[in-house]
C-alpha cells in the first residue's frame, strides 16, 4: 500500500512539469540499464525513470559549473523535497514516502548519475540526517525537525569526525558537559558533508567516558562553521569544519539515551553505507554513458572507434563491472528492506561498488583518450567525485577489516 501511495506521488510530480518524459540530454544512444537483469519490479521501474528525468531536467546540465564553483545550487533542495526525495524511508505523517532503502538507493544512483557532488550532499541530509532522526528521535523530535528537512526548507548533517578521530571514533575529542537544563558542547569537527549550509545536524560528543548523539541547531550560542575545505574531487558538496564554543544544547535535544551515541552511530552505519552504495553506480553509469557515445561518434582509421576490438573490451568490461557491482548492491538492498540487516555486506557493497567505480572511471577517460584528460569533459569528475567513495564512509581499509572480522566471527561460532 504504502509503495502504491509512493508511486501515485511521482506520476503526480511527473503531471506537475518536476519530471517530464522526455530523452535525457546528452545520454548515450545505447541502454545500458536493464529492469529485468535488475531485478526492478515495474514500481521501482518506474520511481527510478521518474528520479532519473527529474536529475536529467534539473542538475545534469549543471554539473560541470557546480564543481568548476564547488557551490551547492541551493534551489535543489527544495526541488528533491518537492519529489519526496528527501524523506523515502520516513513514514507519511512526517512528511515522507514510506519506502524502503532499495528505492532511497535507486535515487542515489540516479542523482549520482547527474552530478556526484549533489548527490553525496543528498545522502548527507536524506540518510545521515534525516533518517537517523526518524530511527531515534522522541516524538516531539521528529515533528519539530522532519517536516521542514524533508521539504527541503532546512539542511540536514551529521557530525562525527574530527581532525584526529575518523574511523577512530571513540577517540573523540569533542566534550558535553552536563550543566542544569543542557549540555554545553565544546571542540571541533572536521570533514563535514552539508556543514556550511546546515540548519539541523546530528552531532557526537563525549559525555564522560561515553558518547552521546545530539540535535545541534545553527543558531544556537557557541555554535559556527570555520574554513570551506577546497577538495579533490565532490566540489560542490559544501564541506567544512564546525566549532563549539561553549555552545548550549538543550537536554530535549539529546539524540536516543545519553552515554548510547555509539549505538545510534553503529546501527546507522550500515544503512549509510548501503544508500551511499547507489554513488559509485551513479558515476559508472555516467562514465559509461560518456565512453559510450563518444567510441561512435569518434572516428581513427576511417571508422568510429568503438567498432575496435580493443575499445569494445573496455566498454565490455566497464558494463560488466557496473552491473556486477549493481547486482550485489540491490540484492544487499533487499535484504536490508526484508529486515536482514548484514554489516559485512553494507561494507562490502560499498567496498566492491567504490573501487569498481574508480576503474570504470579511469577506463572512461582511457576511451576517450587526449579528450579524456581535459576538463571540458565529464570523465575527470567523475573519476575525482567516485576516488571519494573510498574514503568517506570508512576507508576501504576499514571496511575490509570489518569483513574480516565479521567472517572470523562465524568461524569462531
Amino acid at each position: 500500500m504504502a509503495l502504491q501511495v509512493s508511486m501515485r506521488l511521482a506520476r503526480s510530480a511527473i503531471a506537475r512539469g518536476h519530471v517530464p518524459r522526455q530523452p535525457r540530454g546528452g545520454m548515450a544512444g545505447i541502454s545500458t540499464y536493464n529492469a529485468a537483469v535488475s531485478g526492478l519490479t515495474a514500481a521501482q521501474a518506474e520511481f527510478r525513470e521518474a528520479v532519473s528525468s527529474f536529475a536529467q531536467r534539473e542538475l545534469s546540465h549543471r554539473a560541470s559549473q557546480i564543481d568548476k564553483d564547488n557551490a551547492f545550487p541551493m534551489d535543489m533542495w527544495e526541488k528533491m523535497g518537492s519529489m519526496g526525495l528527501l524523506g523515502i524511508t520516513v513514514s507519511e505523517q512526517y512528511g515522507g514516502l514510506n519506502m524502503g532503502y532499495f528505492m532511497h538507493l535507486l535515487a542515489m544512483e540516479e542523482l549520482s548519475r547527474a552530478s556526484g557532488s549533489v548527490a553525496l550532499s543528498y545522502g548527507a541530509h536524506s540518510n545521515l540526517c534525516v533518517n537517523q532522526i526518524y530511527r531515534h528521535g522522541t516524538e516531539e523530535q521528529k515533528l519539530k525537525y522532519l517536516p521542514s528537512l524533508i521539504s527541503g526548507t532546512r539542511v540536514g548533517a551529521l557530525a562525527m569526525s574530527e581532525p584526529n578521530a575518523g574511523s577512530d571514533v571513540v577517540s573523540m575529542k569533542l566534550r558535553a558537559e552536563e550543566s542544569s537544563d543542557s549540555y554545553i558542547l565544546n571542540g571541533s569537527k572536521m570533514w563535514i558533508t552539508n556543514g556550511p549550509d546546515a540548519d539541523t545536524l546530528v552531532v557526537y560528543a563525549k559525555t564522560g567516558e561515553k558518547i552521546t548523539a545530539f540535535i545541534v541547531e545553527k543558531q544556537f550560542e557557541g555554535f559556527s562553521t570555520h574554513q570551506k575545505l577546497d577538495k579533490l574531487g565532490m566540489r560542490g558538496s559544501n564541506t567544512c569544519e564546525l566549532v563549539f564554543d561553549n555552545c548550549r544544547v538543550p537536554k530535549e535535544n539529546v539524540l536516543g539515551q545519553v552515554h548510547r551515541g555509539v549505538y545510534v552511530l553503529m546501527s546507522g552505519l550500515d544503512y549509510e553505507r548501503l544508500v551511499l552504495s547507489g554513488g559509485p553506480l551513479g558515476l559508472m553509469q555516467a562514465a559509461l554513458d560518456t565512453a559510450a557515445q563518444y567510441v561512435h561518434e569518434r572516428e581513427q582509421f576511417g571508422a568510429p572507434v568503438g567498432t575496435f576490438e580493443l575499445m569494445q573490451g573496455k566498454l565490455a568490461d566497464m558494463y560488466t563491472k557496473l552491473n556486477a557491482s549493481r547486482a550485489y548492491v540491490y540484492a544487499v538492498a533487499r535484504a536490508c528492506d526484508a529486515g536482514q540487516v548484514s554489516s559485512k555486506d553494507c561494507a562490502g557493497a560499498i567496498l566492491y561498488s567504490a573501487e569498481r567505480a574508480t576503474e570504470v572511471a579511469l577506463d572512461a577517460i582511457q576511451c576517450l583518450g587526449g579528450n579524456g584528460y581535459v576538463n571540458e569533459y565529464p570523465t575527470g569528475r567523475i573519476l575525482r567525485d567516485a576516488k571519494l567513495y573510498e574514503i568517506g564512509a570508512g576507508t576501504s581499509e576499514i571496511r575490509r577489516m570489518l569483513i574480516g572480522r565479521e567472517l572470523n566471527k562465524q568461524y569462531l561460532n
